[in-house]
């Protein structure tokens, strides 16, 4: 019998999510038309449900915890625990951001200028909320999609949510302000984190989730080192913690391995060998757990 009800993102954040439990060392699967995956975890119950809507089922405790972005919390007001942030979203590891838009020829130039005009938008109490802070007044219209399209007849502007701003290059538009940034979070609902049993089994999941995250960027480095090169390979190494060091058979030779950011790869490889290593091997990693 499940121990907890999670909720997981359906749309734009499927694919990713299910991929990120993946490296945490879950199994989930689900056809396309269902609503309620399979997960290999005897003590997790799964649902399907769209991430805007998700931050209200939990707080009402129709799920235990659920993962939706920090945005659709606040847009909901939903009184939740906060478990903690998981850094990615639909296209990689970078905050989603949400943004006021108008056409490439709008006159709006600056957030003031948005004073008397039409927004469309789908985060409709937050763009009310940030415009009131501002001390603007505008009509603010819930959009029921297709936001980029409706300037400038339907609309003056729109808030928009936006990773890489293609979209709103594509359809000629052009950002004058962001209003939010976002990231994924975990989040509990009050009741089912005060049950001792719940809370540690969500503890646990957001434990090696944000490990899974971690290692996204990082990969596992070992090679070969003859004793009398350690110090010059050791000066190019950037590491987490200081690298481990094994002594080889041989007393002239010893392994190294470190763990290190994969963007730095390729630039310290040809050092490396240069400085006297040779067997060196990349390998990816699943879970960093600090």
């Amino acid at each position: 019998m499940s121990l907890i009800k999670l909720g997981l993102p359906k749309g734009s954040l499927q694919e990713s999510t299910f991929r990120l439990f993946k490296k945490a060392g879950f199994q989930i699967h689900a056809s396309s038309r269902t609503y309620i995956p399979s997960i290999d975890d005897p003590e997790i119950s799964c649902l399907l449900i769209r991430a805007q809507e998700m931050a209200g089922y939990t707080a009402d405790g129709v799920l235990d915890a659920g993962l939706t972005g920090r945005d659709w919390v606040l847009e909901q007001g939903a009184k939740v625990v906060e478990v903690c942030e998981l850094r990615y979203a639909k296209a990689g590891l970078r905050p989603v951001r949400w943004v006021i838009a108008v056409p490439e020829n709008s006159k709006i130039k600056k957030l003031k200028d948005l004073k008397g005009k039409r927004i469309a938008t789908e985060l409709v109490n937050y763009t009310k909320r940030y415009l009131k802070q501002h001390q603007i007044k505008a009509k603010v219209e819930f959009s029921w999609g297709a936001t980029e399209v409706k300037p400038p007849l339907l609309a003056d502007a729109i808030v928009e949510l936006t990773e890489t701003g293609s979209s709103l290059r594509a359809n000629k538009l052009r950002i004058i302000e962001t209003i939010l940034e976002s990231n994924t979070l975990l989040i509990a609902n009050r009741q089912a984190w005060k049950n001792p049993k719940k809370r540690r089994k969500i503890e646990n999941l957001a434990l090696l989730l944000k490990g899974a995250i971690v290692a996204e960027e990082k990969v596992g480095l070992k090679m070969n080192v003859p004793m009398k090169n350690l110090n010059t390979v050791l000066a190019v190494l950037p590491s987490l913690h200081t690298p481990t060091i094994a002594q080889h058979s041989d007393p002239q030779w010893c392994s190294v391995e470190v763990i290190l950011d994969e963007s730095v790869v390729k630039s310290i490889f040809p050092e490396l060998k240069r400085a006297g290593a040779s067997g060196l091997v990349e390998y990816p990693l699943n879970k960093v757990i600090f």
